[in-house]
């Protein structure tokens, strides 16, 4: 053994471990999105906000460490720098999700019009808190802050839809629905911010934002 660096004691040093390898997962047609989008910067680092977004859908819903240091090879950013960017922003996540993830607006206007019935409803039908995934991973629930469309009160936004008016007596029938889809999940609401940034593709893959309203709780039998 050398006794330069393979020593761990009296005052010698331990091997130096070269980095591990991590998986790239930025596909052929996420590498074509991120060249189209940074050729509109003077700057490459400029488009380190949307190439954040291509990472959160590549990387299933939420940044890891890989994704971080993939985005700022893309970008000849030191990794630093964006990570410091992926934290400053709450709207990229650093943990993972639920398949579904419920954020109730629960500012001002919602909080007046029922914001915290239509959440403790939520907590109670999944047996989870704010803040909480339930043990399936189907869903993940949150509080933000204004949503920016008052009039819906209550607003709640999952994956790339709001959903408005919401009552705790249509909980139930959120989530049974909610349960039965592919669609509104982490992955398609950041497809739909890239899209954003693509001139004529807002249209091909989840990119319209839209307002949907969920149809009233319909009485049982029983009642």
């Amino acid at each position: 053994m050398s006794a330069d660096n393979d020593r761990l004691g009296g005052g010698g040093y331990a091997p130096r471990e070269e980095e591990p390898a991590f998986e790239k997962r930025f596909s052929p047609e996420a590498l074509a999105e991120l060249e189209e989008i940074a050729g509109h910067y003077p700057e490459r680092k400029a488009a380190c906000l949307p190439a954040l977004w291509i990472a959160q859908r590549e990387y299933g819903g939420h940044l890891t460490p890989a994704a971080i240091k993939e985005v700022a090879e893309l970008l000849d950013m030191p990794c630093v720098e964006v990570e410091g960017i992926a934290t400053f922003y709450t709207m990229y996540n650093l943990r993972p999700r639920g398949k579904h993830h419920i954020e109730v607006c629960t500012c001002l206007t919602c909080a007046v019009c029922g914001a915290y019935d239509v959440v403790h409803a939520i907590e109670h039908e999944l047996g989870i808190r704010v803040g909480e995934t339930t043990a399936d991973g189907g869903f993940t629930l949150s509080e933000v802050e204004c949503l920016n469309y008052c009039a819906g009160a209550v607003v709640a936004q999952i994956g790339d839809r709001y959903f408005t008016h919401l009552t705790p007596q249509q909980v139930p029938d959120l989530l049974a629905m909610l349960r039965d889809t592919p669609n509104y999940t982490p992955e398609k609401l950041a497809d739909s911010i890239v899209k954003l940034h693509l001139p004529g593709s807002s249209q091909k893959r989840g990119g319209s934002w839209r307002v949907e309203e969920v149809p009233p709780s319909q009485p049982s039998e029983a009642e």
